[in-house]
């Protein structure tokens, strides 16, 4: 007689689908079948990835050497060039054997909670959090442990908050800047201060330096582990290529750290996935130690958008959207707006109301239920302007309605 078991394993059950792809795929999807959707979904910028770049890899795909495999941890060649680039953007020395190429930030951020973790260990998000970080340290055995900001300290968590939600099961920081899904840009004081008390409590810090050259007006990068020194040998530092050189579908990141936890990642990689594909590993390398002009142009359009994309928001009645100053997300609490009525219905929650948004207005949005804040939406605004100003409209005009 059989033994009726589950299926799918617990562990893989529990994963939640990626809100923001999701989002995306329906509004590509209705897209497709002929309805004017306009997506703010995607997370992704709408350039096409620079020529040279795409050059070095049809050069590459014609190299036999990359037609074999090549090293689990990265192209030799590339773990250098990053540990260049790495000191050149942000003033932080390290050696190639500290870099793990990865595919895509995604897996380095598995990793890095993978090679940290056992079952148990706590790890700090604070929150509004992009959507794969919680997912990823439960499925690395960690327990994520929310620490909330919102709209009235512009998204960004104090140590007294932090300290709050610390006990002695913490054992890793999340630090995310500029973040996704809010634009905060924490200043290097406020670093500092973060800084100093991870070290003060021996807490390990990975930090998501993805959208490093995205900030925009007075606001800075600053890279924690140069700002506090002496936490860098518990320091794991996580970007890529993706949103820097507008190549989200190349699948490259990196993961830098002390060279243990690295060596233990890449014995993971090594299982898991072996090799970065050798053909995108060129075409990273040729971004990496080619200069960032192509940023500077994206930057100058984000900024643009930025500006309007704000500025109209908050011209609707019952939304409030603090200036962000990274990335390219704006993020409006529209906690006003829930439960009222509008053509009809009466959305009972962000997630209702933005399905309502989308079949209505016909434009797609990630609503805050995805990174643990209901009451607020995610727009994207690496899209077309002329996008950007008639989807915004439409949701004014049908928020406007609301009673």
């Amino acid at each position: 007689m059989s033994i009726d078991r589950p299926r799918i394993s617990q562990r893989i059950a529990a994963i939640s689908e990626s809100a923001t792809l999701a989002v995306d795929a329906k509004a590509k999807a209705l897209k497709a079948a002929g309805r004017p959707v306009i997506g703010f979904g995607a997370g992704e910028p709408d350039f096409p990835t620079p020529d040279y770049i795409v050059e070095a890899a049809v050069e590459a795909a014609r190299t036999p050497r990359f037609h074999k495999y090549t090293p689990a941890g990265g192209l030799p060649e590339l773990r250098a060039a990053v540990a260049e680039k790495t000191a050149r953007d942000s003033g932080y020395a390290v050696e190639a054997g500290q870099v793990l190429i990865t595919n895509g930030g995604k897996q380095a951020v598995y990793e890095a909670f993978a090679a940290l973790l056992d079952p148990g260990d706590e790890v700090i998000v604070p929150t509004p959090y992009w959507t794969t970080y919680p997912e990823s340290i439960k499925l690395a055995g960690g327990v994520p442990v929310d620490v909330v900001a919102d709209e009235t300290t512009g998204y960004r968590v104090g140590v007294e908050q932090l300290e709050a939600a610390r006990t002695d099961r913490t054992k890793v920081l999340l630090f995310v800047s500029p973040s996704n899904p809010t634009g905060a840009v924490y200043t290097r004081d406020e670093i500092e201060a973060i800084g100093r008390w991870a070290d003060e409590h021996g807490l390990w810090v990975v930090t998501d330096e993805i959208y490093e050259h995205l900030v925009y007006g007075d606001a800075g990068f600053h890279s924690l582990p140069v700002v506090v020194p002496e936490l860098a040998d518990r320091t794991l530092v996580l970007n890529g290529v993706a949103k820097t050189y507008a190549m989200t579908g190349w699948r490259v990141g990196w993961l830098i750290g002390p060279q243990d936890v690295v060596k233990a990642a890449a014995n993971l990689q090594s299982h898991a996935t072996s090799n970065v594909a050798n053909v995108s590993q060129a075409a990273a390398l040729a971004a990496v130690t080619g200069d960032l002009s192509a940023v500077a142009e994206m930057r100058t359009a984000f900024d643009r958008r930025r500006q309007t994309m704000v500025r109209m928001l908050n011209e609707i009645p019952g939304v409030l959207c603090p200036v962000p100053e990274g990335a390219f997300y704006a993020y409006p609490s529209v906690k006003e707006l829930v439960g009222k009525e509008i053509r009809g219905k009466r959305p009972s929650s962000t997630v209702e109301l933005a399905a309502l948004i989308l079949e209505e207005a016909e434009v797609a949005l990630v609503p805050g239920e995805a990174f643990g804040t209901p009451g607020y939406f995610r727009l994207s605004y690496a899209l077309g302007d002329d996008d950007l100003v008639e989807g915004v409209s439409r949701v004014a005009k049908l928020l406007g309605e609301a009673r």
